[in-house]
């Protein structure tokens, strides 16, 4: 049953683009919704069939000026319900072309009856027909599109979000209102739930960079409704948290637990200590050396003593013994005797390296595991992600919320390098890695000086589709973002928008009615763009079924720290639930609290099957002390002046 008549007058002419509808009043129809408009028979004898979406709606009557309006009541607005005739009244509404069927030649929209669309036209309009087919079905349900009492499906196509045609997906909108982490989370159990087989294995990397947004995503929520639940059975998506999740994140400054809000001891099980050495860090150490700290001819020496010190034996006339640099420890070692031989031998300059060169770039260095503590180690031990043993469908969260910002841009720079090169070898364990990164404008802003970060995040967007690396990215102003980052994402989501960010040049080319929607969403509500969309389209999706932040804090609040013994127990029982206080006591007793941190961390590294006995070798053989006898107290001689120093 059509609802509306295409109409063009001289003032509003229809174009191949555009066109414009009159409905009755009460009509199922506005912004976002979607038509079919039926143009009669094609030269060739087939139906002609226009697709398109409302951006705008307009209401009319006769009258020429609201002073007619006035005058007709007497200027009482209750003597207008009094009038003999109701004035006519029209709703007049304005579409953009989504699809013309046949695709050419492309003219104006014809007048004809406007229907509104069915599900089998929603997938014609979007083109999700071309991916829908049965043995070439690469569809991502994306969220159920409404209107009246149609509920259809959309669907994202894989090639073009996760590679190769195209891939990364943005995701703006306000803090709070627009849900854009709820959007990445469902969107990622949607992606789970429905990857092709034939496009292989997926897994994600998150970094949690706000509180404890992402700490509780194996964990079921406890709110969703009929309605969310009718939105997963429609969408095809399993209404459970996901399967198979792993935690990471850096020690403390004192090292006794791990810097994140997930350490109930009910949640132990799954989380994973963050922790790098020399040789894992100083491949990075441009992301904490700025451009004035670190010129050419430093640049030169930490090249030097990446390639010729680290790792290996090095000898050299100058120094007294041989020297094999593996851990921070070391490398200060190593640059003290060095120093110590220019002096001694009135040396300037040491294999073409100047000894203010060298200074300079002994403290840049020296000071990345103080800066970097709890991240960073002295001694060289290191708990990395599982590189090289990904697997399909996991949830890899690393949580960096608590550390620094310059733990944070090392953390970030380090994973998503390792992640670039492993799947460039095919080593990583999966086809398919999604990064997501939330407050994009910090990591990549549009302005600002051009980081390591920044450079290697427009190196994803540019070429990581190739590789299978997809960066899903969310930001609250999506015009301070840099633009080739948000250029380069082939799928753009917009929740709860402000109207100032809305008033920028990049939101030029929507409608104006489709802005103030834009600012109006509710929760759970999403503009999305996709490659195959030819407009914007408004769908909602349900909360998602993992345990939100605040909620999960609430039921698993985060546990105070504790001492080191207590530390000890809690780390060591996630490999042996045998060990207890009293074991460990006596396994370090008398041991000093760096020796206790350094075995706890190598055991939790090597992950050894038998943990007691691999926990006490890590300790240097100690002598027992002996008791000392008491000695008698003296007593004065009987007698003596000095038997009362007090006395008179």
């Amino acid at each position: 049953m059509s609802i509306g008549r295409v109409v063009a007058t001289e003032r509003k002419p229809n174009t191949p683009h555009e066109f414009h509808f009159w409905t009755a009043l009460d009509a199922p129809v506005g912004i976002g919704t979607i038509v079919r408009v039926e143009g009669g028979a094609t030269a060739d004898g087939g139906a002609l069939s226009v697709y398109g979406v409302v951006v705008e709606g307009f209401s009319y009557t006769d009258l020429q000026s609201p002073l007619h309006d006035v005058l007709g009541a007497d200027g009482d607005p209750s003597n207008a319900v009094h009038a003999p005739t109701d004035r006519t009244e029209i709703r007049l509404y304005t579409a953009h072309a989504l699809r013309h069927v046949p695709d050419e030649p492309l003219q104006p929209v014809p007048m004809g009856r406007v229907h509104l669309a069915t599900d089998e036209d929603i997938a014609v309009a979007l083109r999700m027909d071309g991916y829908l087919r049965d043995g070439q079905r690469t569809a991502i349900p994306i969220g159920v599109y409404r209107s009246g009492a149609t509920q259809s499906p959309v669907y994202l196509d894989a090639d073009f979000l996760l590679g190769p045609e195209a891939a990364h997906l943005n995701i703006s909108g306000v803090s709070g209102l627009a849900t854009k982490t709820s959007a990445v989370e469902w969107l990622l159990s949607s992606i789970f739930a429905h990857f092709p087989e034939q496009k292989g294995s997926v897994a994600a990397v998150c970094f949690n960079v706000k509180g404890p947004d992402l700490c509780f995503l194996d964990q079921p929520s406890d709110r969703l409704d009929d309605t969310d639940r009718a939105l997963y059975a429609a969408a095809g998506v399993p209404a459970e948290p996901f399967r198979d999740v792993e935690y990471f994140a850096p020690w403390t400054a004192r090292g006794h637990t791990l810097a994140t809000l997930r350490s109930h001891p009910a949640l132990a099980h799954n989380v994973r200590p963050l922790s790098w050495g020399l040789r894992e860090v100083l491949q990075y150490a441009e992301v904490l050396l700025n451009k004035d700290d670190v010129d050419a001819k430093a640049d030169a020496l930490i090249d030097f003593i990446r390639e010729r010190v680290v790792n290996q034996e090095f000898s050299d006339p100058i120094l007294t013994r041989g020297h094999t640099v593996r851990s921070f420890a070391d490398l200060a070692a190593w640059f003290s005797e060095l120093l110590r031989g220019m002096e001694g031998r009135d040396m300037e300059s040491w294999r073409t390296h100047h000894v203010a060169t060298i200074r300079k770039v002994r403290n840049r260095l020296t000071n990345i595991s103080t800066r970097c503590r709890g991240l960073v180690t002295d001694d060289g031990t290191s708990s990395d992600l599982p590189f090289g043993a990904f697997r399909d469908r996991a949830v890899y969260v690393v949580d960096v919320a608590a550390s620094e910002e310059d733990a944070q841009d090392l953390i970030f720079a380090r994973v998503v390098s390792q992640l670039r090169e492993q799947l460039e070898r095919r080593t990583l364990g999966v086809d398919h890695v999604i990064v997501f990164v939330d407050e994009l404008n910090k990591y990549a802003p549009s302005d600002g000086p051009d980081t390591y970060v920044r450079q290697m995040l427009l190196d994803i967007a540019e070429r990581g589709r190739y590789l299978g690396l997809v960066l899903f990215a969310a930001q609250q102003f999506r015009s301070q973002v840099h633009r080739r980052v948000v250029g380069n994402c082939g799928t753009a989501l917009f929740g709860r928008m402000d109207m100032d960010e809305l008033a920028t040049p990049g939101y030029a080319t929507l409608a104006p009615a489709t802005r103030v929607k834009l600012s109006t969403l509710d929760k759970g509500q999403l503009m999305v763009r996709h490659p195959h969309f030819a407009q914007p389209v408004f769908v909602r999706f349900p909360r998602p079924a993992v345990l939100g932040g605040r909620d999960g804090v609430e039921r698993f609040p985060a546990e105070p720290e504790p001492t080191l013994e207590a530390a000890v127990v809690r780390s060591l029982r996630t490999l042996d639930p045998t060990i207890t206080l009293e074991w460990v006591k006596q396994a370090a007793v008398a041991a000093p609290e760096e020796d206790v941190l350094r075995a706890r961390n190598r055991t939790l590294q090597v992950r050894p099957d038998d943990v007691k006995a691999y926990f006490r070798a890590q300790f240097r053989a100690r002598v027992a002390p002996e008791a000392v006898p008491d000695r008698p107290t003296a007593m004065p001689l009987a007698g003596s002046e000095f038997s009362d120093p007090y006395g008179g």
